[in-house]
């Protein structure tokens, strides 16, 4: 499949091993704002490095500010400011800084998360993953409304994983408090990925902003840094030494292309709600838009952010 990056200036057929630095060759994102969570670390560091690289200013939130500027030092067109996706009163004070600063806000990326942890309870008692990988950026979105808008055509990339057709909403116990495990969190927490992408861009096309989510592919990253060398091992992702098995991880500039192509590529221009994988568009991912207006409604009631108006 060819595509183009926003400048109308490269063409290509994409493959497994492309770059995000290689998707946006000869792109120019000058002038355009993006939003990066997670983004001083392995998919958001190499996605913040592509868009910077083409111009673009790049606003990463981070739960470690120090970290996050050590990581990107050298890294131009950059800003920093502090967020944990887990607590919702540090979204707010994150989103009232942006906005009193910003104008309009053309790419949202919505990657950090957490994979497979103990059991942990934030806020109200929310599960962590859910809390943190979707409820965070669930009342992110909502807070960044007006400066979506403003953009006048914005992109929201909701970053997931390889979807598995046994993922569930867990709709009678969606924080696990009867009986905690944490595969089964994780991939709840990725299908809402997925129904957030698809319901956004349900409300979002009336007024220009356009929502994708996205498989990245198998990649080492310090998303596994709750696993066991043990656990690792009998999944068949390294061997007794540590090594990654041959061929069967990506780099994380290989894993960010599908994550800036969302966000960027031309030939999504005029569609969206999107599950995407290898810089296309898959005919996988959920298609039940009833679960998708429920997982909203869950998600408004739990944080109380419902900002972004419906038009008939």
């Amino acid at each position: 499949m060819s595509s183009e990056t926003t400048s109308g200036t490269t063409s290509r057929a994409y493959g497994t091993g492309i770059t995000a630095g290689e998707v946006l060759d000869r792109g120019d994102l000058t002038g355009r704002t993006a939003v990066v969570t997670g983004g001083y670390s392995g998919l958001g560091l190499a996605a913040t490095r592509a868009l910077a690289d083409a111009g673009a200013r790049v606003v990463v939130p981070a739960r470690r500010p120090e970290t996050a500027r050590q990581s990107l030092a050298g890294v131009r067109g950059v800003e920093i400011d502090r967020l944990d996706l887990a607590d919702l009163d540090s979204v707010r004070a994150f989103a009232e800084r942006f906005l009193r600063r910003e104008t309009g806000l053309d790419i949202l990326i919505a990657n950090a998360g957490i994979m497979a942890c103990p059991e942990t309870r934030v806020g109200p008692g929310w599960e962590a993953q859910f809390a943190t990988n979707h409820l965070g950026h669930y009342a992110l979105t909502q807070l960044l409304w007006p400066a979506l808008t403003a953009a006048g055509a914005a992109r929201v990339v909701s970053v997931s994983s390889g979807y598995g057709t046994d993922w569930r909403i867990r709709w009678d116990d969606i924080h696990f408090t009867r009986g905690y495990d944490k595969w089964a969190a994780y991939a709840q927490s990725k299908l809402a990925n997925i129904l957030f992408a698809r319901h956004l861009d349900r409300l979002g096309a009336p007024y220009g902003v356009r929502a994708f989510s996205v498989n990245p592919g198998w990649i080492l990253t310090p998303l596994q840094r709750h696993l066991t060398t043990d656990e690792m091992v009998s999944a068949g992702w390294i061997d007794a030494d540590g090594h990654p098995v041959p061929s069967l991880f990506r780099t994380p500039e290989q894993g960010a292309a599908t994550l800036v192509w969302a966000a960027t590529s031309r030939e999504l221009d005029g569609r969206g709600g999107d599950y995407c994988a290898d810089c296309r568009v898959t005919d996988g991912g959920p298609k039940d838009d009833g679960e998708a207006a429920r997982l909203w409604a869950l998600s408004a009631d739990l944080t109380g952010l419902d900002i972004i108006p419906v038009i008939p």
